[in-house]
């Protein structure tokens, strides 16, 4: 948020302390992750002892969790109330050397390095290879206090939290890290605006804003900069950022309360920063090779009972589209009763034996959820007598009618309200359901109570992560954890290690269409590996033409849906065409599973994402830097959706000698390129030198990769190329193919 008026003057109400030198630096043991150093910053320079007195400091704690990473800790006062941090699975492997001499303090992390110089003016110095990579200087450490009535822009604006732009009597704590000449900053979640940060404010508030707003489903306190580093700040509840848009020198970020707490995480590489960091949060698992295929869904406020969509999968298999998965939403349940999880039986009288037909059909079974239990819900009752929904203050249930009547939430705080809960979902497990769409959990209040005592500030972002964990962790104790997964739409920090994550209320357009791309990159680049969209948008019904150019787009990901909300997604409801198209493009995708699936798995090993935005992999290019409407599906494959209706599209080849998959055509790269596309084509380019394993199946998505498999090698590239292949039952091998050999 803002506090300042200009350079030189505050903004009215506002009172800030910053941290002016560094006056006393010691090791010490006390940190979290075992030796550190302890700063001393008084809020003035001391010259004589009696400016000791009477004088806040602020002090500063720097260690080491992992290697690569440095803990800062700036508090005012230690006594005050710290919500605490994220869970962070990779902390404790940090050994870090520490020296203080004259000259300083120096906690070395192995890839990187943190300086502290005594005195003043105060300068914190963070290095990666030798080099500072950003820092904090004069007035960047501050302590702010606002007056009732200041006026600043907090930004959080929300259904879940009735306020605005007026904070009364509160305290917060500020760093502000340089922003270099050039720098790019990239990250904060899914967030559908400019990839690049730069020059915007972005609260971590989760919000159900859809993806035509600055709102996010997915808010994460994690920024990746191109030069070199990325930051994540150690705070679940309401994080303000300023990039640039402040102080136009700097990434300012602040944080309600007395302390605050962030993590500097080397690189050099972008896919060295998201490695650190997504080891330090979570690494994603590996999903299903079956979830790779379509999922076809009823969308959301049709007609639909099993004749129906026995009627769609027919026709599918009819027209030879391949699909794995069938997904019921919300009206698989009674109105006015979700979650009941009860199938509606005015229209499926007898779920076991159609979700057994379905199996025979060799489909997988996606179901809707959600977190909120409606007050006509036979469970509401149930839940409220047993303590499992969350109170007001008063002791009273919170309620409200926005979305169900009189809906309560599930206290996911309290262990036996989440068995409860996790309970109805393995009664569905044991009908034949497969898999859950996590819809929800961005509304959360924030005047309330909840079991374990936590901070209704906290837990507002941080309800997401204990609501997806309590469905992965019983499909994990289902199905096993190599077939768990999710389709769901809120995370937080650490909400990658629960695939996959869908970009949420998009409209019907081209422009729509767009800006999620815009949200997946965004996503990529704060560690999320596995990421879907509504193919032909949410709202409205898409024309023929906007649905023919998503399917081509949604079908080249990591995960594909057809889905919306007042009208079907199947292709010929369209025109007979976008029959054509979804063959093409899933056919393709089949063949591909080779590459796409090794791709996931190797995401589980590196926190790499499989939807790549330009930027990760071409780091030294700086005609990248701000690419938002193409981007690499793995390592190999460069994809620029067509954002038109007339078929145009303007992108950006690297240098190197590059080749369509679609035409066999030969490209020279290093420039921007206008080309011109039909509705069963598009601009998607093979990297040089590449070798492609490429499947002989265009049905399924789970076979045996292995039989039958073509490895399609390109020009471009030298000496000898090693690919690896994994099949869905675990099958490795390791394929070596001599590139000059390739005909140029």
């Amino acid at each position: 948020m803002k506090f300042t008026d200009g350079f030189w003057q505050l903004r009215p109400g506002v009172t800030a302390l910053y941290a002016q030198e560094a006056y006393d630096i010691a090791e010490t043991d006390d940190t979290p992750d075992g030796v550190g150093i302890v700063i001393t910053a008084p809020t003035m320079v001391i010259t004589k002892r009696g400016d000791t007195l009477n004088r806040p400091v602020l002090t500063t704690t720097l260690s080491s969790p992992a290697e690569g990473v440095i803990r800062v800790r700036v508090a005012h006062h230690e006594g005050g109330r710290w919500h605490g941090g994220f869970d962070l699975p990779g902390s404790g492997s940090g050994a870090p050397t520490v020296s203080i001499t004259e000259s300083g303090g120096v906690i070395d992390a192995g890839s990187l390095v943190a300086r502290i110089i005594p005195g003043a003016p105060w300068d914190l110095a963070f290095e990666v290879d030798g080099r500072r990579v950003t820092g904090s200087g004069h007035k960047a450490q501050g302590y702010v206090r606002l007056a009732p009535g200041a006026q600043v822009d907090a930004g959080i604006v929300d259904n879940a939290r009735q306020g605005g732009s007026t904070l009364t009597g509160s305290t917060f704590m500020h760093e502000q890290l340089d922003l270099g000449v050039g720098e790019l900053v990239y990250g904060l979640g899914e967030r559908f605006g400019p990839l690049v940060k730069n020059g915007q404010s972005v609260d971590i508030w989760n919000a159900d804003g859809g993806t035509s707003s600055e709102q996010a489903y997915k808010s994460i306190p994690f920024h990746l900069s191109n030069r070199g580093f990325g930051v994540l700040v150690n705070d679940p509840g309401h994080v303000s950022y300023e990039i640039g848009s402040e102080s136009v020198e700097r990434v300012q970020f602040s944080v309600a309360g007395e302390v605050l707490e962030y993590f500097v995480i080397a690189g050099p590489t972008p896919k060295d920063v998201l490695g650190r960091y997504t080891a330090l949060t979570g690494r994603p698992p590996v999903v299903p090779a079956w979830s790779y295929g379509l999922w076809l869904s009823t969308s959301f406020t049709t007609d639909y009972d099993e004749q129906t969509v026995t009627s769609f999968i027919d026709e599918m298999a009819a027209r030879e589209l391949p699909v794995s998965v069938f997904h019921f939403d919300c009206f698989w349940m009674r109105e006015f009763q979700w979650c009941d999880f009860e199938w509606d039986p005015r229209v499926f009288p007898d779920p076991e034996g159609m979700l057994s037909r379905l199996h025979d059909k060799d489909l997988r079974v996606c179901v809707w959820i959600n977190p909120y239990i409606a007050q006509r819900s036979p469970l509401f009752r149930e839940a409220a007598d047993q303590g499992f929904l969350v109170e007001r203050p008063d002791g009273t249930i919170w309620q409200w009618d926005l979305w169900q009547a009189g809906m309560g939430l599930v206290d996911f705080t309290n262990p036996a309200a989440t068995a409860w809960y996790q309970g109805h979902l393995r009664r569905l497990l044991d009908q034949g359901v497969d898999c859950f769409k996590t819809d929800f959990g961005e509304r959360i209040p924030t005047e309330v109570v909840w079991a374990d005592g936590s901070d209704p500030e906290r837990m507002h972002n941080l309800y997401t992560d204990l609501y997806n964990r309590a469905v992965h962790d019983v499909l994990t104790d289902a199905r096993g954890a190599d077939d768990a997964v999710l389709f769901a739409r809120s995370a937080t920090a650490g909400g990658q290690s629960m695939p996959v994550h869908w970009g949420g209320d998009s409209t019907s357009t081209y422009t729509s269409m767009a800006e999620t791309l815009r949200g997946g990159l965004s996503l990529a680049l704060s560690g999320f590996a596995f990421w879907s969209h509504d193919i032909g948008g949410f709202e409205g019904t898409p024309d023929a033409g906007v649905f023919k150019r998503w399917t081509a787009f949604g079908l080249l990901g990591s995960h594909s849906r057809f889905h919306g909300s007042s009208s079907y997604r199947v292709p010929w409801a369209f025109d007979e065409e976008a029959v054509d198209v979804t063959r093409r493009f899933t056919h393709l995708k089949m063949q591909l599973m080779p590459y796409l699936y090794q791709q996931g798995i190797d995401a589980s090993h590196t926190g790499t994402p499989l939807m790549r935005p330009m930027q990760l992999e071409f780091p030294d290019d700086p005609a990248v830097g701000y690419l938002d409407r193409q981007y690499m599906l793995g390592s190999s494959l460069l994809v620029a959706p067509v954002f038109s209706e007339d078929g145009g599209v303007e992108f950006y080849l690297p240098e190197g000698e590059w080749t369509s998959l679609l035409t066999g055509e030969t490209v020279t790269g290093g420039g921007w390129r206008r080309e011109t596309h039909g509705f069963e084509s598009l601009p998607l380019y093979v990297r040089p030198g590449t070798v492609l394993p490429w499947g002989s199946r265009t049905d399924k998505p789970d076979y045996d990769y292995h039989e039958g498999l073509t490895l399609r090698v390109f020009p471009g590239g030298e000496g000898t190329a090693t690919v690896t292949v994994t099949a869905p039952d675990g099958e490795s091998k390791t394929y070596s193919t001599d590139l000059s050999e390739v005909t140029r």
